[in-house]
């Protein structure tokens, strides 16, 4: 396959969702609860569907199932990776993630979920948490008891183009006003730790899962430094912020032109400003803020030109393809 395939998201309402997903990227949004929109995701509670072309209409899933080879015959059974913009127009929960083998044995076989955050934009004075104070497993559960939250939990103020990587085990929630990009595992399980006691639309306390995340919980925490890679060429910046077990997050800024080669087994693009044009196999494509869109294996030599930003990932390397025709 020697053209991009581009994908209509699907749209999530959350309890601490906004109308930010709407006003910035112009999506067709009428909640103005959205919280997120699932933009490259095979994932079941929410897949996107290729948006044009010769897979029209297919879910990313099918695509991933039935036609392999698009993906480089990558060697997952599912299809690995899942982008989503998150618009937090009041604080999410606190939470914690499992990683593979826990939430393989309790979790029905899901993944484990790693993950990393992209600040697009945030109010002035915004933080987020990732971390906790407790050295121990009884002094964690202690301050939970006793309810010493901002004791507990480790707050760090936030700016646009920050980048956090947040692998699974580590407590966090994203705060009130920040718009992010999140790369993630293809998982949807969370445990949630304290939710600052709301209720759902039932009128009912939403669930906590205080065992699981006890469970899974990394004590004392573990800071995760990592450092990010600069590229510069006469027309563009490409920041490689992390290169993980699960995947590779950079972000490319083009103010002119940049002309790249496909070798991945493929590779994910979010437009998160700006506009351009792709061109890759003597076609032309338009890029617009808030498109996305997978360029599949095998494509060969890429030109994108324009003004314009895009947070791109692929897949680990490390895990070979699966040659299954």
């Amino acid at each position: 396959m020697k053209e991009p395939i581009f994908l209509k998201p699907i749209f999530q309402e959350r309890i601490w969702g906004g109308s930010r997903l709407r006003d910035v990227y112009n999506y067709p949004i009428k909640s103005l609860l959205t919280g997120e929109c699932w933009a490259i995701s095979a994932h079941p509670n929410g897949e996107s569907s290729v948006r044009c072309g010769k897979y029209k209409g297919l879910g990313l899933g099918e695509l991933w199932d039935n036609h392999r080879e698009i993906f480089g015959y990558y060697g997952s059974q599912e299809f690995p990776l899942l982008t989503k913009i998150i618009d937090a127009n009041e604080d999410l929960s606190v939470q914690v993630h499992p990683n593979d083998d826990y939430a393989k044995e309790y979790e029905n076989g899901e993944s484990g979920k790693t993950e990393c955050w992209y600040i697009i934009d945030c109010t002035e004075g915004a933080d987020i948490i990732i971390g906790h104070h407790a050295q121990t497993k009884q002094e964690f559960i202690n301050k939970i008891k006793s309810g010493s939250w901002d004791q507990l939990l480790q707050r760090i103020k936030i700016k646009p183009g920050d980048f956090f990587y947040i692998p699974s085990g580590t407590l966090h929630a994203i705060c009130k006003g920040t718009l992010l990009l999140e790369t993630q595992q293809n998982s949807d399980t969370t445990y949630r730790v304290y939710d600052y006691h709301r209720r759902n639309k039932n009128g009912h306390l939403r669930e906590l899962h205080l065992q699981k995340a006890l469970d899974v919980i990394t004590i004392p925490h573990k800071e995760r430094k990592f450092n990010s890679n600069l590229l510069q060429t006469n027309g563009a910046t490409i920041t490689t912020f992390i290169e993980g077990k699960y995947f590779t997050v950079a972000k490319w800024v083009i103010k002119d032109q940049l002309s790249m080669k496909q070798d991945q087994p493929f590779m994910l693009f979010s437009v998160i400003e700006g506009k351009g044009v792709l061109k890759t196999g003597g076609q032309k494509y338009e890029l617009y803020k808030g498109d996305h869109f997978i360029l599949p294996y095998e494509l060969g030599d890429f030109n994108i030109k324009g003004n314009i930003q895009i947070i791109v990932s692929h897949p680990s390397s490390n895990i070979e393809r699966k040659v299954d025709k």
